[in-house]
């Protein structure tokens, strides 16, 4: 028999009431085929003898016997299958930990391609053609292989859970939707799957917004990261540049004096061979006359000394040592010169050093204006919001929660969470200023201190020339030159806050390891007017990079 017959005969060898192939085939007398176990078991719990193929009713039970064609038939056919079963199972896998296997299957349990929820059974690829090819058993619903297919049903009334109670989000059968369901919002399975189905779509949208998102985060991190390396190495480079130019300056330096203080050395050495030369060349010619003297006064011939004496007796020709010596030279002073020389080197590397790092910071300029809402009620502010000066007048304002009642000062409108900030403040005239930056929740009613654990981050001047950071306690600042105006400079994720010498380009103060958490605002004091020897005002300056 080919493999297409048999697939054209498969279907009559099914019994329709258990939709499996013929175990012990009978024939009704209208001519149709079942078990005889299922047509008898149908027959006994039913008042009538039915044909469940063509629905004829017989007044008396027939008596059923064995078809025998059909039995040979079907006996040939299960041969046949089991036999393609067999050369089919070879060339399928066997089911691995984690997989469904195939529920018919004997022996070796092979994959499952599909559950059946109207037989509640997996199939293999062999198993599952039945439900492929018989008419009965294409209207069956199949779906992806899954394990306890009784969950699937029912538990109270036996019957597929075909719907969906929106009320109480639960899985039902027809019968729960009539009876414990009845009031309820309930929808077939498959719309409430394809809503569902619909949301998870949106939900992974969702996710996958989250996933680029955090990707690029990513990216950004990562680019900060590259930046960072970039700023290490490149202060890495310039630090390795200026130590090693100190480190040249120095030894230079100390290689000079080395080189002064011995050439002194030298001098002297030369100065001293020369005398003792010289000594030695007169006493070489002492010891000579010394020998002829000696040689003279032991002579017994009268006349040989009278005639030799006179030569003898004059003085050699020496000089006069008395006020010859050699003194050692003064080295005093010499360290000391050297090291100022070397301090001016220094300053020079130095200032060079704070051109560069000014010129760093100056880059991330910002546009600040003062805030009238917070500016003390005698000061005075431009109409532009860049300058401020204590106009020795009290003015009629609000007293709102935001402007200091008793420190003639201003915050800037401008607030600052995050990053980095700079700005510069002229100072020029004044005899008295305060300077810096404030978290959003400082005290601003009746005295304040400026301090750190107050809130203010700042330095000021007083009495035209004692500087001062505001640390608690105070550090008394020592500047080579007063400044004209002041460049204030915050990071706030490193907790630094510094101060310039704008025009010397050098740094004046650094509030280092702060720890910001707030909003912070630039904060300036132009103090009070002093009869007018502090009239000048504070001027927010444009920024211009130096050279």
């Amino acid at each position: 028999m080919s493999a297409a017959s048999c697939l054209r005969s498969e279907d009559q060898f099914l019994c329709c009431i258990c939709l499996d192939v013929f175990t012990d085939p009978v024939t009704t007398p209208c001519g149709h085929n079942f078990c005889k176990n299922c047509i008898t078991e149908h027959w006994n719990s039913n008042d009538q003898y039915l044909c469940l193929m063509c629905k004829k009713v017989f007044n008396t039970r027939p008596e059923l016997h064995i078809n025998t064609f059909i039995s040979e038939m079907v006996s040939q056919f299960r041969q046949e299958a089991q036999q393609k079963a067999s050369s089919s199972s070879s060339e399928q896998q066997a089911a691995k930990p984690g997989e469904v296997p195939c529920d018919v299957c004997t022996g070796t349990k092979l994959k499952a391609l599909k559950s059946c929820l109207v037989c509640l059974t997996s199939y293999c690829e062999t198993h599952l053609e039945p439900h492929l090819t018989v008419s009965g058993l294409k209207r069956h619903q199949l779906m992806d292989p899954v394990e306890n297919l009784e969950d699937r049903m029912c538990m109270k009334h036996d019957k597929p859970l075909e719907l969906f109670c929106k009320t109480d989000q639960t899985s039902v059968c027809m019968l729960c939707s009539v009876l414990d369901h009845k009031t309820h919002d309930v929808v077939p399975l498959k719309d409430e799957y394809e809503g569902k189905k619909a949301e998870l779509g949106k939900t992974e949208a969702e996710i996958q917004q989250m996933i680029k998102k955090r990707r690029l985060k990513i990216q950004e991190i990562k680019h900060s990261v590259d930046l960072s390396k970039e700023d290490a190495d490149r202060e890495i480079a310039e630090g390795v540049q200026v130590f090693i130019a100190l480190k040249e300056s120095v030894e230079r330096s100390l290689n000079e004096l080395i080189e002064t203080i011995e050439e002194k050395q030298r001098t002297t050495e030369k100065q001293a061979e020369d005398f003792i030369k010289e000594l030695e060349q007169e006493i070489s010619e002492l010891k000579k006359r010394s020998s002829e003297v000696e040689k003279l006064s032991r002579s017994e011939d009268h006349l040989h000394l009278l005639q030799n004496f006179p030569s003898l007796k004059a003085a050699p020709p020496t000089k006069d040592w008395t006020a010859v010596s050699v003194r050692p030279p003064s080295y005093e002073g010499t360290v000391v010169r050297a090291v100022t020389q070397l301090e001016e080197t220094l300053s020079k590397e130095m200032k060079k050093l704070f051109e560069a790092e000014l010129k760093r910071v100056q880059q991330y300029a910002v546009d600040v204006t003062l805030d009238p809402d917070t500016a003390y009620f005698w000061l005075i502010l431009s109409n532009d919001g860049k300058q401020v000066n204590d106009g020795y007048l009290k003015r009629n304002l609000l007293d709102n929660p935001e402007r200091f009642s008793y420190c003639p000062c201003v915050l800037g409108k401008q607030s600052f969470s995050s990053g980095r900030f700079y700005f510069e403040v002229q100072v020029k005239g004044k005899t008295e200023w305060d300077l810096g930056v404030a978290r959003e929740s400082i005290n601003r009613k009746g005295k304040i201190t400026l301090k750190p654990h107050n809130g203010y981050w700042t330095i000021w001047l007083r009495n035209g020339n004692e500087y001062e950071a505001c640390a608690g306690p105070g550090v008394r600042l020592s500047l080579k030159s007063q400044p004209q105006k002041v460049g204030v400079f915050v990071d706030y994720e490193e907790g630094l806050v510094s101060f310039y010498d704008v025009d010397a380009a050098a740094l004046i103060y650094s509030f280092t390891g702060c720890s910001f958490t707030e909003k912070l605002y630039p904060y300036f004091g132009p103090c009070n007017n002093d009869g007018g020897k502090n009239s000048a005002p504070l001027i927010i300056c444009p920024v211009n990079q130096t050279a």
